[in-house]
């Protein structure tokens, strides 16, 4: 029998993203990795930003979302943020549920400078290469350091 689509365009659904994700991906460890650090690095975004006010796009989020951003060659800020709007890896790696509306591109450049000042970025890539290293995850064979 000849198979007809379905005009129906939402259906309600119960979807488990941390099921939806396979055990073994590679993004497991680097999120754990990711998640490590930035909860170390927690009081340090505290002092970054005043404590009444509107809220922010959590600093953490901001810090953690350039890891799919580089790994995964995304062309810049603005097509990461269009592919969050379905890109369930993305959204678990970011600790988004579904129904969450993802953030506009230009909460990167509003939030840059603040970042930038703070070197949070950098603190965030020696928390992950320390802890990489203390789990064993780098290794001294291969480097693409051609400097000095």
């Amino acid at each position: 029998m000849r198979g007809r689509p379905n005009p129906q365009r939402s259906m309600p659904a119960i979807v488990d993203l941390e099921e939806r994700i396979p055990r073994d991906h590679p993004l497991r460890r680097i999120k754990a990795v990711a998640d490590a650090a930035l909860e170390r690095l927690s009081p340090e975004f505290d002092r970054m930003y005043a404590s009444v006010g509107r809220a922010s796009v959590p600093p953490e989020r901001l810090l953690k979302a350039s890891l799919p951003v580089a790994l995964y060659s995304v062309r810049s800020e603005r097509a990461f943020c269009e592919e969050l709007e379905y890109n369930l890896l993305y959204r678990w790696f970011l600790d988004m549920d579904l129904m969450e509306r993802g953030f506009d591109a230009t909460v990167f450049t509003k939030n840059r400078p603040r970042l930038l000042a703070h070197d949070a970025g950098r603190a965030l890539f020696d928390e992950m290469v320390w802890a990489a290293d203390a789990e064993g995850l780098l290794s001294d064979e291969h480097s693409a350091w051609t400097g000095p």
